[in-house]
């Protein structure tokens, strides 16, 4: 039997140790039987992921990471480097792509999730008024009245009147100022392009600060229930009877989904992530993630 092996990443002051960040999580897993890789972060997003591995043990067989997010090219990138170490990632290129951006599991959960429109956008400049006009009517012949902007994996919902939420999509003026501030805010680490989502009224103050709930599925099944990292100490036990079969149908292995309640009483997913790359909550134990994870108890598929 093949001993687990984990990557993580490495600390950018000190290459030969863990950053401190994902100490809990090496040591847990260490604890567990697992071998530890590190991953230059740092060296892997400036297009060296060669250099990044150079303290990733090779030939030694498949391997999880657990480590800062990664986008989607660079994480094409690793996994070309490490198969060529012999010590391959668990999940693919293909995989991390369909949880870890919106376009890859939005039709997965279309009618769990609010609606939404979106268009590839490069970092850095605003896109024209006509392609931000054009995403406020999709969601307006659908019935949206409100929305909030992101990218492919994020929003900036701590800057929630001016780079997030559109109270009024008719307001186009008004939209593209948001959106402008939203790419300002995101720089170089704009993630695909320019999402609108249709704001839902969710439990909590104006309807979006409810608590949310993150679930955590191995291989189409549920592994562990947390809190979401924004609001660590707020827990609930959302009704999974709808959600896992579209996480079955998702060509993804380790996955999240964050999900809240509607004051209508409806659960929601709010978001999809890949599962290597999604935060835990502020105190929680790493163990039990960590041993479904090393030990394969999820389904196999």
């Amino acid at each position: 039997m093949l001993t687990p092996v984990l990557l993580s990443c490495s600390d950018p002051f000190d290459g030969r140790r863990p950053d401190p960040h994902f100490l809990p999580e090496t040591r847990s897993a260490r604890g567990l039987g697992a071998q530890i890789g590190l991953i230059d972060h740092d060296a892997l997003l400036a297009g060296y992921p060669g250099d990044a591995l150079r303290r990733v043990p090779a030939d030694v067989g498949p391997a999880w990471y657990r480590g800062w997010m990664i986008p989607c090219d660079d994480y094409d990138a690793l996994e070309t480097a490490l198969a060529a170490h012999g010590t391959p990632l668990r999940t693919s290129g293909a995989q991390y792509r369909a949880a870890h951006e919106l376009p890859g599991w939005y039709s997965t959960f279309e009618d769990l999730t609010p609606r939404s429109a979106w268009f590839a956008h490069e970092p850095l400049y605003p896109p024209p008024h006509a392609a931000v006009a054009v995403l406020a009517a999709a969601l307006l012949a659908v019935g949206a009245q409100a929305a909030i902007v992101k990218d492919y994996v994020k929003s900036a919902k701590h800057l929630w009147e001016t780079a997030c939420f559109v109270p009024d999509l008719t307001d186009t003026d008004a939209l593209e100022q948001v959106v402008a501030a939203f790419v300002a805010e995101q720089a170089e680490f704009l993630a695909g392009g320019i999402v609108l989502r249709e704001f839902e009224d969710f439990d909590g103050p104006d309807g979006r600060c409810g608590p949310e709930t993150r679930v955590w599925w191995l291989d189409g099944r549920p592994v562990l229930v947390t809190a979401h990292p924004d609001t660590p100490r707020a827990i609930a036990e959302p009704d999974l009877t709808e959600v896992a079969p579209r996480v079955g149908a998702l060509p993804a292995r380790f996955v999240t989904t964050d999900l809240i309640h509607r004051r209508d009483g409806a659960w929601r997913v709010v978001e999809v992530g890949d599962g290597q790359v999604s935060g835990l909550p502020a105190g929680a134990d790493p163990a039990a993630l960590l041993n479904s994870l090393l030990t394969g108890t999820g389904a196999a598929r």
